[in-house]
Protein backbone atom coordinates (compact mmCIF):
# COMPACT_ATOMS: atom_id res chain seq x y z
CA UNK A 1 0.00 0.00 0.00
CA UNK A 2 1.16 3.30 -0.93
CA UNK A 3 0.44 6.93 0.77
CA UNK A 4 -2.17 7.69 -1.67
CA UNK A 5 -0.61 10.48 -3.17
CA UNK A 6 -3.78 10.74 -5.59
CA UNK A 7 -6.30 10.47 -3.12
CA UNK A 8 -7.86 13.28 -3.09
CA UNK A 9 -7.25 13.72 -7.14
CA UNK A 10 -11.48 13.54 -7.59
CA UNK A 11 -11.53 17.20 -6.80
CA UNK A 12 -9.92 17.73 -10.08
CA UNK A 13 -12.49 16.00 -12.21
CA UNK A 14 -14.62 18.16 -14.19
CA UNK A 15 -18.42 17.87 -15.36
CA UNK A 16 -18.06 16.82 -18.86
CA UNK A 17 -20.93 14.73 -19.02
CA UNK A 18 -19.97 12.91 -15.83
CA UNK A 19 -22.32 12.15 -13.28
CA UNK A 20 -20.29 14.11 -10.32
CA UNK A 21 -21.90 14.62 -8.03
CA UNK A 22 -22.03 15.55 -3.94
CA UNK A 23 -18.63 15.61 -2.01
CA UNK A 24 -18.18 13.91 1.21
CA UNK A 25 -19.11 16.14 3.76
CA UNK A 26 -15.41 15.79 5.98
CA UNK A 27 -13.31 14.43 3.33
CA UNK A 28 -12.00 15.67 -0.34
CA UNK A 29 -13.89 13.41 -2.35
CA UNK A 30 -16.56 13.73 -4.61
CA UNK A 31 -19.14 10.85 -5.32
CA UNK A 32 -21.27 10.67 -8.33
CA UNK A 33 -24.92 10.42 -8.13
CA UNK A 34 -25.30 7.28 -9.46
CA UNK A 35 -22.34 4.24 -8.68
CA UNK A 36 -22.00 0.91 -9.19
CA UNK A 37 -22.43 -1.69 -7.27
CA UNK A 38 -20.29 -4.45 -8.59
CA UNK A 39 -21.44 -7.64 -6.67
CA UNK A 40 -22.82 -8.67 -10.12
CA UNK A 41 -19.24 -8.75 -11.92
CA UNK A 42 -18.36 -11.53 -9.05
CA UNK A 43 -21.24 -13.62 -10.46
CA UNK A 44 -24.35 -13.15 -7.69
CA UNK A 45 -26.81 -15.82 -8.49
CA UNK A 46 -25.28 -16.94 -12.01
CA UNK A 47 -22.56 -16.29 -13.87
CA UNK A 48 -21.32 -13.60 -16.84
CA UNK A 49 -18.25 -14.04 -18.92
CA UNK A 50 -15.47 -12.07 -18.61
CA UNK A 51 -16.24 -9.70 -21.51
CA UNK A 52 -19.93 -9.30 -20.10
CA UNK A 53 -18.42 -7.85 -17.10
CA UNK A 54 -15.84 -5.63 -18.94
CA UNK A 55 -18.71 -4.53 -21.13
CA UNK A 56 -20.51 -3.29 -17.87
CA UNK A 57 -17.86 -1.43 -16.72
CA UNK A 58 -16.86 -0.05 -19.82
CA UNK A 59 -20.62 0.98 -20.10
CA UNK A 60 -21.10 2.72 -16.64
CA UNK A 61 -17.86 4.85 -17.39
CA UNK A 62 -19.37 6.18 -20.61
CA UNK A 63 -22.66 7.26 -19.32
CA UNK A 64 -20.26 9.16 -16.64
CA UNK A 65 -20.31 6.93 -13.40
CA UNK A 66 -16.97 7.04 -11.60
CA UNK A 67 -17.95 5.61 -8.19
CA UNK A 68 -17.28 1.81 -8.22
CA UNK A 69 -17.99 -0.19 -5.03
CA UNK A 70 -16.77 -4.29 -4.97
CA UNK A 71 -15.58 -6.95 -1.93
CA UNK A 72 -13.51 -9.89 -1.45
CA UNK A 73 -16.93 -11.56 -0.30
CA UNK A 74 -18.40 -10.82 -4.08
CA UNK A 75 -17.22 -14.29 -5.64
CA UNK A 76 -14.53 -14.46 -3.61
CA UNK A 77 -12.32 -11.84 -4.96
CA UNK A 78 -13.88 -12.95 -8.58
CA UNK A 79 -15.82 -8.82 -8.44
CA UNK A 80 -12.43 -7.54 -7.45
CA UNK A 81 -9.91 -9.05 -10.27
CA UNK A 82 -12.90 -8.40 -13.08
CA UNK A 83 -13.07 -4.59 -11.80
CA UNK A 84 -9.64 -3.79 -11.13
CA UNK A 85 -8.87 -5.16 -15.02
CA UNK A 86 -12.00 -3.43 -16.38
CA UNK A 87 -10.71 -0.22 -14.61
CA UNK A 88 -6.97 -0.93 -15.75
CA UNK A 89 -6.59 1.36 -18.52
CA UNK A 90 -8.55 4.32 -17.19
CA UNK A 91 -7.00 7.52 -15.48
CA UNK A 92 -7.12 6.60 -11.87
CA UNK A 93 -7.93 10.00 -11.17
CA UNK A 94 -10.91 10.39 -12.30
CA UNK A 95 -12.87 7.76 -10.63
CA UNK A 96 -13.11 6.68 -6.72
CA UNK A 97 -13.05 2.89 -5.41
CA UNK A 98 -14.67 1.34 -2.38
CA UNK A 99 -14.11 -2.13 -1.29
CA UNK A 100 -14.80 -3.72 1.87
CA UNK A 101 -12.93 -5.54 5.07
CA UNK A 102 -13.90 -8.16 7.82
CA UNK A 103 -13.79 -11.14 5.76
CA UNK A 104 -10.76 -12.85 4.50
CA UNK A 105 -9.94 -15.32 1.86
CA UNK A 106 -8.78 -18.62 2.94
CA UNK A 107 -7.67 -21.55 0.29
CA UNK A 108 -9.83 -24.81 0.74
CA UNK A 109 -7.69 -27.85 -0.18
CA UNK A 110 -9.43 -28.98 -1.84
CA UNK A 111 -11.42 -26.92 -3.12
CA UNK A 112 -15.03 -27.31 -3.38
CA UNK A 113 -17.52 -27.39 -6.11
CA UNK A 114 -19.25 -24.37 -5.68
CA UNK A 115 -19.64 -21.20 -3.03
CA UNK A 116 -21.96 -21.20 -0.99
CA UNK A 117 -22.17 -17.96 -0.52
CA UNK A 118 -24.98 -16.70 -3.58
CA UNK A 119 -21.96 -16.64 -6.12
CA UNK A 120 -21.93 -19.05 -8.87
CA UNK A 121 -18.31 -19.49 -8.82
CA UNK A 122 -15.98 -22.60 -7.59
CA UNK A 123 -15.36 -22.91 -4.20
CA UNK A 124 -11.71 -22.25 -3.73
CA UNK A 125 -11.54 -20.26 -0.87
CA UNK A 126 -13.96 -19.96 2.72
CA UNK A 127 -14.71 -16.73 4.26
CA UNK A 128 -13.45 -16.38 7.50
CA UNK A 129 -14.48 -13.30 9.97
CA UNK A 130 -11.65 -11.27 11.35
CA UNK A 131 -11.74 -7.85 12.23
CA UNK A 132 -8.86 -8.15 14.19
CA UNK A 133 -6.10 -5.13 13.22
CA UNK A 134 -3.69 -7.45 11.38
CA UNK A 135 -7.00 -8.83 9.61
CA UNK A 136 -7.79 -5.53 8.20
CA UNK A 137 -4.23 -4.70 6.93
CA UNK A 138 -3.96 -7.99 5.49
CA UNK A 139 -7.87 -7.68 3.91
CA UNK A 140 -7.21 -4.41 1.93
CA UNK A 141 -3.68 -5.54 1.01
CA UNK A 142 -4.95 -8.85 -0.44
CA UNK A 143 -8.10 -6.50 -2.14
CA UNK A 144 -5.31 -4.24 -3.76
CA UNK A 145 -3.19 -7.39 -5.07
CA UNK A 146 -6.78 -8.05 -6.73
CA UNK A 147 -7.35 -5.39 -8.06
CA UNK A 148 -3.95 -4.25 -9.36
CA UNK A 149 -4.03 -1.20 -7.64
CA UNK A 150 -1.96 1.01 -5.03
CA UNK A 151 -5.03 2.45 -3.62
CA UNK A 152 -8.86 2.57 -2.98
CA UNK A 153 -10.29 5.58 -1.81
CA UNK A 154 -12.72 4.23 0.78
CA UNK A 155 -12.93 1.53 3.36
CA UNK A 156 -16.07 -0.24 4.17
CA UNK A 157 -16.27 -2.63 7.29
CA UNK A 158 -18.75 -4.80 5.88
CA UNK A 159 -21.74 -6.46 7.85
CA UNK A 160 -20.31 -6.78 11.52
CA UNK A 161 -23.50 -7.02 12.64
CA UNK A 162 -22.49 -9.86 15.01
CA UNK A 163 -19.03 -8.36 15.92
CA UNK A 164 -19.65 -5.21 17.15
CA UNK A 165 -17.27 -5.11 20.00
CA UNK A 166 -14.39 -6.16 17.97
CA UNK A 167 -15.25 -3.61 15.64
CA UNK A 168 -14.72 -0.70 18.29
CA UNK A 169 -12.00 -2.40 19.87
CA UNK A 170 -9.45 -3.12 17.43
CA UNK A 171 -10.93 -2.60 13.42
CA UNK A 172 -12.38 0.82 13.83
CA UNK A 173 -8.82 1.88 15.17
CA UNK A 174 -7.01 0.19 12.53
CA UNK A 175 -8.77 1.94 9.69
CA UNK A 176 -8.51 5.44 11.70
CA UNK A 177 -4.76 4.87 11.51
CA UNK A 178 -4.89 3.67 7.86
CA UNK A 179 -6.53 7.20 7.19
CA UNK A 180 -4.43 8.97 8.86
CA UNK A 181 -1.77 7.64 7.09
CA UNK A 182 -3.28 8.35 4.20
CA UNK A 183 -3.75 5.04 2.80
CA UNK A 184 -7.29 5.60 2.35
CA UNK A 185 -8.95 8.91 2.32
CA UNK A 186 -12.23 7.78 4.12
CA UNK A 187 -13.52 5.02 6.05
CA UNK A 188 -16.68 3.78 7.12
CA UNK A 189 -19.11 0.75 7.34
CA UNK A 190 -21.57 -0.94 5.05
CA UNK A 191 -24.55 -2.96 6.30
CA UNK A 192 -28.05 -4.17 5.59
CA UNK A 193 -29.69 -2.20 8.96
CA UNK A 194 -29.59 1.08 10.62
CA UNK A 195 -29.04 0.64 14.10
CA UNK A 196 -25.25 -0.85 14.08
CA UNK A 197 -24.70 2.52 12.16
CA UNK A 198 -26.18 4.48 14.02
CA UNK A 199 -24.51 3.50 16.92
CA UNK A 200 -21.14 4.01 15.10
CA UNK A 201 -22.58 7.58 14.38
CA UNK A 202 -22.58 8.07 18.15
CA UNK A 203 -18.96 6.65 18.87
CA UNK A 204 -16.64 6.87 16.01
CA UNK A 205 -15.41 9.16 13.43
CA UNK A 206 -16.33 7.73 10.24
CA UNK A 207 -17.41 9.33 7.05
CA UNK A 208 -19.35 7.28 5.06
CA UNK A 209 -21.87 4.72 5.49
CA UNK A 210 -23.55 2.28 2.97
CA UNK A 211 -27.02 1.25 3.99
CA UNK A 212 -28.58 -1.42 1.80
CA UNK A 213 -32.56 -1.42 1.39
CA UNK A 214 -33.08 0.53 4.71
CA UNK A 215 -33.42 4.07 2.80
CA UNK A 216 -35.83 3.18 0.03
CA UNK A 217 -39.17 3.89 -1.53
CA UNK A 218 -40.39 1.45 -0.07
CA UNK A 219 -38.83 1.50 3.71
CA UNK A 220 -37.98 4.89 5.08
CA UNK A 221 -37.16 3.39 9.02
CA UNK A 222 -33.34 4.80 8.68
CA UNK A 223 -35.11 8.39 9.29
CA UNK A 224 -36.12 7.58 12.56
CA UNK A 225 -32.24 6.90 13.48
CA UNK A 226 -29.67 7.04 11.07
CA UNK A 227 -30.06 9.91 8.77
CA UNK A 228 -30.52 12.46 11.59
CA UNK A 229 -27.43 11.26 13.25
CA UNK A 230 -25.76 11.40 9.96
CA UNK A 231 -27.00 14.76 8.67
CA UNK A 232 -25.58 15.99 12.33
CA UNK A 233 -22.16 14.54 11.96
CA UNK A 234 -21.36 14.78 8.76
CA UNK A 235 -21.33 11.63 7.58
CA UNK A 236 -22.33 10.55 4.05
CA UNK A 237 -24.37 7.93 3.14
CA UNK A 238 -24.31 5.54 -0.17
CA UNK A 239 -27.96 4.29 -0.59
CA UNK A 240 -27.91 0.91 -2.04
CA UNK A 241 -30.10 -1.63 -2.84
CA UNK A 242 -32.75 1.18 -3.53
CA UNK A 243 -34.83 -1.71 -5.49
CA UNK A 244 -35.21 -4.13 -2.24
CA UNK A 245 -33.87 -6.65 -4.21
CA UNK A 246 -35.45 -6.63 -7.22
CA UNK A 247 -39.33 -5.87 -5.56
CA UNK A 248 -39.16 -1.98 -7.11
CA UNK A 249 -37.38 -2.93 -10.29
CA UNK A 250 -40.06 -2.99 -12.56
CA UNK A 251 -42.90 -1.12 -13.36
CA UNK A 252 -45.13 -4.03 -12.42
CA UNK A 253 -43.43 -6.08 -9.36
CA UNK A 254 -44.69 -9.75 -9.72
CA UNK A 255 -45.80 -12.03 -7.32
CA UNK A 256 -42.83 -13.75 -7.22
CA UNK A 257 -40.68 -10.72 -6.75
CA UNK A 258 -37.75 -10.90 -4.13
CA UNK A 259 -37.23 -8.72 -1.40
CA UNK A 260 -33.86 -9.08 1.34
CA UNK A 261 -32.40 -11.83 -1.42
CA UNK A 262 -35.31 -14.16 -0.27
CA UNK A 263 -39.03 -14.32 -1.51
CA UNK A 264 -41.01 -11.28 -1.55
CA UNK A 265 -43.36 -11.39 1.27
CA UNK A 266 -47.20 -10.85 -0.10
CA UNK A 267 -48.14 -7.90 1.65
CA UNK A 268 -45.10 -6.15 0.64
CA UNK A 269 -45.62 -6.82 -3.20
CA UNK A 270 -49.12 -5.34 -2.44
CA UNK A 271 -47.72 -2.31 -1.09
CA UNK A 272 -44.95 -2.21 -3.94
CA UNK A 273 -47.66 -2.68 -6.92
CA UNK A 274 -49.69 0.21 -5.16
CA UNK A 275 -46.84 2.55 -5.37
CA UNK A 276 -46.30 1.76 -8.75
CA UNK A 277 -50.33 2.26 -9.37
CA UNK A 278 -49.49 6.10 -8.08
CA UNK A 279 -46.48 6.41 -10.25
CA UNK A 280 -48.00 5.03 -13.26
CA UNK A 281 -50.85 7.34 -12.98
CA UNK A 282 -48.60 10.36 -12.63
CA UNK A 283 -46.81 9.58 -15.82
CA UNK A 284 -43.61 8.12 -14.61
CA UNK A 285 -42.72 4.64 -13.13
CA UNK A 286 -41.93 2.70 -9.77
CA UNK A 287 -38.08 2.13 -10.74
CA UNK A 288 -38.00 5.49 -11.90
CA UNK A 289 -38.95 6.94 -8.82
CA UNK A 290 -37.20 4.70 -6.52
CA UNK A 291 -33.59 5.44 -8.39
CA UNK A 292 -34.41 9.38 -7.89
CA UNK A 293 -35.97 8.98 -4.04
CA UNK A 294 -32.79 8.53 -2.00
CA UNK A 295 -31.40 11.39 -3.16
CA UNK A 296 -33.56 14.20 -1.68
CA UNK A 297 -32.08 13.59 1.44
CA UNK A 298 -29.37 15.66 1.79
CA UNK A 299 -26.74 12.85 3.97
CA UNK A 300 -27.08 10.88 0.73
CA UNK A 301 -24.34 11.33 -1.69
CA UNK A 302 -24.55 8.34 -4.01
CA UNK A 303 -27.38 5.73 -5.15
CA UNK A 304 -25.70 2.68 -5.65
CA UNK A 305 -27.16 0.26 -8.45
CA UNK A 306 -25.84 -3.24 -9.40
CA UNK A 307 -25.45 -4.30 -13.03
CA UNK A 308 -24.76 -7.34 -15.29
CA UNK A 309 -24.41 -5.91 -18.52
CA UNK A 310 -24.39 -2.76 -20.42
CA UNK A 311 -28.11 -2.95 -21.36
CA UNK A 312 -28.65 -2.71 -17.75
CA UNK A 313 -26.21 -0.40 -17.29
CA UNK A 314 -27.94 1.81 -20.47
CA UNK A 315 -31.51 1.38 -18.83
CA UNK A 316 -30.42 2.40 -15.15
CA UNK A 317 -29.14 5.57 -16.70
CA UNK A 318 -31.97 6.41 -18.44
CA UNK A 319 -34.36 5.97 -15.75
CA UNK A 320 -32.17 8.13 -13.92
CA UNK A 321 -31.75 11.15 -16.18
CA UNK A 322 -35.40 10.90 -17.00
CA UNK A 323 -36.66 12.50 -13.96
CA UNK A 324 -39.84 12.53 -12.03
CA UNK A 325 -42.63 14.39 -12.03
CA UNK A 326 -42.82 16.77 -9.16
CA UNK A 327 -46.53 15.55 -8.45
CA UNK A 328 -45.78 12.29 -7.47
CA UNK A 329 -44.09 12.89 -4.40
CA UNK A 330 -47.45 14.83 -2.19
CA UNK A 331 -49.55 12.05 -4.11
CA UNK A 332 -47.67 9.21 -2.71
CA UNK A 333 -47.48 10.83 0.83
CA UNK A 334 -51.02 11.75 0.68
CA UNK A 335 -51.68 7.59 0.02
CA UNK A 336 -49.53 6.62 2.93
CA UNK A 337 -47.12 5.17 0.76
CA UNK A 338 -44.23 7.69 1.74
CA UNK A 339 -43.32 8.98 4.84
CA UNK A 340 -44.97 12.90 5.66
CA UNK A 341 -41.45 13.86 7.16
CA UNK A 342 -39.30 12.00 4.18
CA UNK A 343 -37.33 14.86 1.93
CA UNK A 344 -38.57 14.34 -1.44
CA UNK A 345 -36.38 15.65 -4.45
CA UNK A 346 -37.50 19.83 -5.32
CA UNK A 347 -36.17 20.04 -9.37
Amino acid sequence: MTDGSARSASDDAKDNGVLWARPLPKRPLRLSELSLGCAQLGNLYRAITDEQADATVDAAWEQGIRYFDTAPHYGLGLSERRLGAALSGRPRNEYLLSTKVGRLLEPLSPPGMLDDGGFDVPATHRRVWDFSRDGIVRSLEESLERLGMDHVDIAFLHDPDEHRREVLDTAYPALEDLRAQGVVSAIGAGMNQTAMLADFARHTDMDIFMLAGRYTLLEQSALDDLLPLCKQGGIGVVAAGVFNSGLLSRSTPEADARYNYDNAPRELVARARRLAEVCERHGTSLPAVALAFPLAHPSVVSVCVGARSADQIQRNIELFRLGVPQDVWPALKEAGLVRPDAPVPST
